[in-house]
């Protein structure tokens, strides 16, 4: 995608260079990225099945799919407590189960709790996938320390920690600022 060259406006002495640096754009690029190495391991490890590193190579299984990856618990987890942690809607997190469960990924459950509810739960290859995402997270993590340096790295991850979890309470409590 190409880079819109934004200056200032020289009848007006408006300058809108800030929309290509603020902070929130650097970040959701640099998720992008983090995303993109992350799939991109993913597709090239030994120990995913060949049907999912095929998807995940022809950017068929996307960052969207990886949030039930990131949310989905080890136990299992309900749909609506998935899209909720994942920040979606029901709609569009049982959209992705359907897709995930489609692949192998996932099964949906009866839950013992609740016999009206089901649960997500991952199946062997799902278990597969999401060791496949642990070692790509932590290689991803180690490529970051290594460009930034690991003094900066601690600094950028404790800070995106602190304002997170900020935001995580502020959705659980209500609270406006």
């Amino acid at each position: 995608m190409p880079e819109t060259t934004l200056s200032t406006d020289p009848a007006t002495g408006a300058d809108d260079r800030w929309r290509v640096g603020h902070l929130g754009r650097l970040m959701g690029q640099a998720l992008r990225r983090f995303d993109e190495r992350v799939l991109h391991l993913m597709a090239h490890n030994a120990e995913v099945p060949l049907a999912l590193s095929n998807l995940a190579a022809r950017a068929q299984i996307g960052a969207a799919h990886i949030h039930i990856t990131r949310h989905l618990g080890l136990q299992g987890s309900r749909l609506t407590d998935l899209a909720q942690q994942a920040g979606m809607s029901k709609q569009a997190m049982g959209d992705l189960v359907t897709q995930c469960d489609a692949w192998g990924l996932v099964r949906r459950e009866p839950d013992p709790l609740d016999a009206r509810a089901r649960r997500i739960v991952f199946t062997d290859t799902g278990l597969l996938w999401l060791e496949a995402f642990r070692q790509a997270v932590a290689q991803t993590e180690s490529e970051f320390r290594a460009q930034v340096g690991t003094d900066v790295a601690t600094v950028v991850a404790l800070g995106l920690e602190a304002y997170g979890s900020e935001a995580v309470d502020t959705r659980r409590h209500g609270a406006t600022r």
